[in-house]
């Protein structure tokens, strides 16, 4: 058979042959399992040691900063970031700077954790208005971000139910920027710049974030000059995390899936550049 013939074999591939391939890659890890070694970056370590380091019980000001169209990738990374934040009993006020399913991803997910999760794995469940809150949405994102160093009230004088935030006792104490301890974002968009600009250049809290991959590397700058304490990326970075906390959860779960169907795409491609060489101009 001479190369002509076998690049003509390779080029005539049907594609549903791909597609079928990429759905077994998907589904087989799910059947039997393909772990992956998870080596842990010094970003997502530098923002897991920040936080560890924070005292038992402080407040932590958490962002649900993402489109329901990122779930997969930057959920696991919220999950992840209130299973430690909760392990060290801290207190979390949640909110979002996203309008299109924001304050409802920010309600489902800090339900779910605090009436599942927290019960499971701190024994009991923990308490709206006590150890979390969801402040839920406003329009005008750099008008809020500025005012929230001024005074949450008067950017949010009522929680995402509409109750008054006096009534909380989370809240109590708490009414700008600088009664939190560690601002945590989680983000698909490039709010984390703003985020950056003004509640740490201007107002001085520190910052961490988890972003999708293919924004991660745009925000090194930031590691660099110290403005944000460390960093996870996509879903490896999600993984780092739940290692890291010694909670294996969906990143875990997802990164064997994953990594078989990036390893089936550059299969794909070398058989098509394969194909190309053998036939030159004839194929």
């Amino acid at each position: 058979m001479n190369r002509y013939r076998i690049a003509e074999i390779l080029t005539g591939i049907d594609r549903r042959i791909i597609y079928l391939s990429i759905l077994l890659a998907t589904i087989i890890p799910f059947l039997v399992g393909f772990p992956q070694p998870i080596y842990v970056s010094k970003e997502s370590r530098d923002l897991y040691n920040w936080v560890e380091n924070i005292r038992d019980g402080s407040t932590i000001l958490l962002t649900f900063d993402y489109y329901p169209s990122t779930l997969a990738e930057v959920e696991p990374m919220s999950r992840a970031a209130i299973k430690h934040c909760w392990r060290k009993d801290m207190k979390l006020i949640c909110m979002t700077t996203v309008p299109l399913g924001g304050p409802s991803i920010t309600e489902r997910v800090m339900n779910d954790m605090a009436t599942n999760w927290a019960v499971e794995e701190l024994g009991a469940k923990k308490i709206y208005g006590v150890d979390y809150i969801n402040l839920g949405y406003k329009p005008d994102y750099k008008a809020v971000l500025m005012g929230m160093g001024t005074s949450f009230r008067d950017i949010y004088p009522t929680d995402f139910r509409s109750v008054p935030l006096d009534s909380f006792p989370i809240t109590k104490n708490v009414d700008k920027y600088s009664d939190v301890n560690f601002l945590y974002i989680i983000s698909d968009n490039g709010i984390v710049d703003e985020w950056v600009t003004i509640a740490n250049r201007q107002f001085g809290i520190p910052l961490g974030a988890g972003v999708t991959a293919v924004m991660a590397p745009k925000f090194y700058s930031y590691l660099q000059s110290q403005q944000m304490v460390g960093l996870l990326g996509g879903m490896r970075g999600a993984a780092e995390y739940e290692k890291l906390i010694g909670s294996e959860g969906m990143a875990t779960l997802f990164m064997g899936p994953q990594s078989l169907v990036h390893l089936m795409i550059i299969f794909f491609i070398l058989l098509g550049n394969t194909a190309y060489f053998l036939g030159g101009r004839k194929v």
